[in-house]
């Protein structure tokens, strides 16, 4: 009895010391990984420029901030740069921590900071720049004009009044606004300028409109010059080369003058003088969790925001339904051409053309093609809805045109045969004999390129056109919130596609019942 019980004693005592050896295991193993972790945050943590360098450093594409941070990757210590398409999205990135710091204008960064409490900005700045409008190289008397404006807004201390309202003292800020003049006689034509409205106190959006410093500074310049005012919202990269084909007549951006922008634009005088500041993570900040009504409103029902997504939605159904039609036109004539080269070894050189153009189309990614065509074949046509169409539906009737040709070489040769029998020429057999057999066998293949279609038109704020996916843009632009409007763009889509989806397969049932 007593051997067992100093046997039992003794499994009691190991396993007693294996239970301590276990928790002082998982005490030091816990201590060890928050060391690491401290030593990962200490490592990190930036408090001014000097600390820079190796860390991920996040800008947004083609601004100073850009061309500046772009140096530390040149100093062999591991610095990375992310650019973002958006300051908005930068800041996010930093949020979530996939990046340490963001290089970013003053202004903008307060904005950003009153919005997320869990940023700071260094009180070290990075560097300074002055503000210019950008104009193109052969447009002298424009700039002359601009200047002769500029200087008389100044010594009127119209400039003054303008940034005092947006970003002045509590005694001024938001007092005194800039109203355009009614009784100026707009004789000279309009005045298009290219901006990126997400760039706030500058440009931004309020209430639908495209608001900020730039945007008065400009509608005062108009009032000096007879001219109307005219607006375009484009990403900040897209401005120079706008302004450089002829898009719009000039560049108002918040826009620094530097050497490599010289050498394919020019500047008017500058405008304002301004800092690019540096924003990391506040590790002491406490950040109040906020429901998701709040999120809501803020997202959607404040302002009317939904309607940009409304606006959005609506620009691109109407481009996605008359790029279909182009496209399928344009690819019925292609496949038509290219069968009969085919079957018969007609049109030679309609066919070799029209297989250099589907090469072109379906070798190039469609935002390259759109690009393209804005900026370089259709520099006349400012209708960016025109445009988009005629972009996408070139690009659908390259895949439409291999639908279609597949189609008709499914259609039995005897069909061909029997018509061309009966007396029937070969424009009369194909157009009343095969090609409604072969559309009858390709109308679901056709539904799903236009379902595919309507996810591709989601490029179109390349060249600053509203559609659904800029929409959602513009309200995270406005909230600093990426995740709702994200969440409710991806949701639209994708009940859109269900919709269509449904209809294609009813329509494939359809047609398999009529064959019974």
């Amino acid at each position: 009895m007593a051997k067992k019980n100093r046997k039992r004693a003794v499994l009691y005592l190991c396993v007693a010391v294996l239970f301590v050896a276990g928790i002082a295991g998982f005490g030091y193993y816990k201590s060890q990984t928050a060391k690491k972790k401290a030593e990962e945050i200490k490592k990190n943590i930036i408090a001014g420029v000097s600390d820079l360098p190796g860390k991920k450093i996040g800008v947004q594409l083609g601004t100073t901030g850009d061309i500046y941070a772009g140096d530390y990757e040149k100093d062999g210590s591991g610095t990375v740069i992310e650019r973002f398409n958006k300051g908005a999205d930068a800041v996010q990135a930093l949020k979530v921590g996939k990046i340490d710091c963001v290089i970013i204008d003053e202004e903008p960064a307060k904005a950003y900071i009153e919005k997320n409490e869990e940023l700071r900005i260094l009180n070290e700045e990075f560097t300074r720049e002055e503000y210019a409008i950008c104009i193109d190289k052969s447009n002298a008397a424009l700039r002359q004009q601009i200047n002769t404006a500029l200087n008389e807004l100044k010594e009127e201390r119209v400039l003054k009044q303008i940034k005092d309202y947006y970003t002045g003292s509590d005694d001024v800020k938001g007092k005194k606004p800039y109203i355009a003049k009614k009784d100026v006689v707009r004789k000279n034509g309009t005045l298009s300028v290219a901006t990126n409205a997400e760039f706030k106190p500058y440009e931004y959006f309020d209430q639908g409109e495209i608001v900020g410093i730039d945007i008065d500074i400009m509608q005062a310049i108009c009032d000096k010059l007879g001219m109307a005012l005219e607006v375009q919202n484009m990403d900040f990269d897209a401005i120079i080369t706008a302004v450089s084909s002829g898009k719009a007549d000039v560049g108002a951006a918040g826009m620094t003058v530097t050497e490599d922008r010289l050498k394919s634009i020019d500047f008017t005088d500058p405008y304002t003088t301004s800092t690019q500041v540096i924003i990391v993570r506040d590790e002491m900040a406490v950040q109040r969790d906020r429901s998701f009504q709040e999120s809501f409103y803020d997202n959607f029902i404040k302002d009317n925001r939904y309607e940009y997504l409304l606006k959005g939605l609506g620009n691109t159904l109407v481009i996605t339904l008359f790029a279909v039609m182009l496209g399928i036109a344009l690819g019925l004539l292609i496949a038509l051409v290219r069968t009969s080269h085919d079957r018969a070894g007609k049109l030679p050189l309609l066919n070799f053309i029209c297989k250099v153009y589907l090469t072109v189309m379906r070798g190039t990614p469609a935002v390259v093609q759109l690009m393209i065509i804005y900026y370089v074949i259709l520099t006349a046509v400012q209708n960016k809805i025109v445009v988009a169409i005629i972009g996408f539906g070139l690009n659908s009737a390259a895949y439409v045109a291999e639908v279609i040709r597949s189609g008709i070489m499914s259609v039995d040769n005897g069909q061909f045969e029997a018509g061309r029998s009966l007396g029937l020429s070969y424009q009369q057999t194909m157009k009343s004999v095969i090609v409604p057999q072969a559309i009858k066998n390709i109308l679901p293949a056709l539904g799903n390129e236009f379902i595919v279609l309507i996810k591709e038109t989601s490029i179109s704020g390349y060249i600053g056109l509203m559609d659904l996916t800029k929409g959602g843009d513009i309200i995270r632009s406005i909230t600093y919130e990426a995740y709702l409007p994200l969440y409710a763009v991806a949701l639209i889509y994708l009940v859109i596609v269900l919709l269509l989806t449904a209809g294609v397969n009813r329509l494939e049932r359809k047609l398999r019942g009529n064959e019974r």
